[in-house]
């Protein structure tokens, strides 16, 4: 497959690293052509790795990976181009972070998500939102925490998160642990579980931890 990573962050690169590994074709999008952290990212990564702008990236892909920050992506999908981004499935793993007066800050958060937000700026796309409730490490080696958890899907396009699915047992999640949520709406639950998940980390000490959901019968 021809993957386009949008970010040029640890998550962006932690993706496109363990794509590449697993014999896919990666573009490392960015603002900027020469982008000095992409290029070297592309160099050291394989013959299969690229860089480029987000429209170089999202053009030439198969499936789009948002993986720069939530309240920039919409920013970072404009660029790449609707056009780019027509009838594929774009993979939105982001949280709609920020730090205000040392205190972690959501927004949007409760009443909207940034996969509707992305859904609903391109409606001719298959958002489907995941990862967004591990680290990056752990999101392509779920081995780093020991024993059975889970992760989340939610889209409107049933044959997108089969898709997404199939990746996601690519980076070794066992397909029984990946939970259907539903619609892309559920990505505000997703989202807002972030908060928690940094109090986690601070009382941890470690962000190589996730959460197992169990079921009565």
């Amino acid at each position: 497959m021809r993957y386009a990573v949008l970010g040029t962050g640890e998550v962006g690169r932690t993706l496109g690293g363990r794509l590449v590994e697993l014999g896919h074709e990666v573009t490392l999008g960015s603002r900027v052509k020469d982008n000095p952290v992409a290029l070297e990212w592309a160099t050291a990564a394989a013959e299969r790795a690229r860089a480029g702008t987000f429209a170089e990236a999202a053009a030439a892909a198969e499936v789009v990976i948002n993986a720069v920050g939530g309240r920039v992506a919409l920013d970072a999908l404009r660029a790449a181009g609707a056009e780019h981004l027509d009838g594929k499935v774009v993979v939105d793993v982001s949280n709609p972070l920020a730090f205000e007066d040392g205190q972690a800050r959501l927004d949007p958060v409760e009443s909207d998500s940034v996969g509707e937000q992305i859904q609903r700026a391109f409606p001719r796309t298959r958002v489907v939102k995941t990862l967004n409730t591990v680290n990056c490490q752990v999101m392509v080696d779920p081995g780093r925490v020991p024993g059975a958890h889970h992760l989340f899907v939610c889209g409107e396009d049933a044959r997108a998160k089969q898709q997404v699915t199939d990746l996601l047992v690519e980076f070794g999640w066992p397909a029984e642990r990946v939970l259907d949520l539903g619609g892309i709406q559920a990505a505000r639950a997703t989202e807002m579980y972030l908060p928690l998940w940094l109090t986690m980390m601070r009382q941890f000490g470690t962000a190589d931890f996730n959460i197992e959901v169990r079921r009565a019968g």
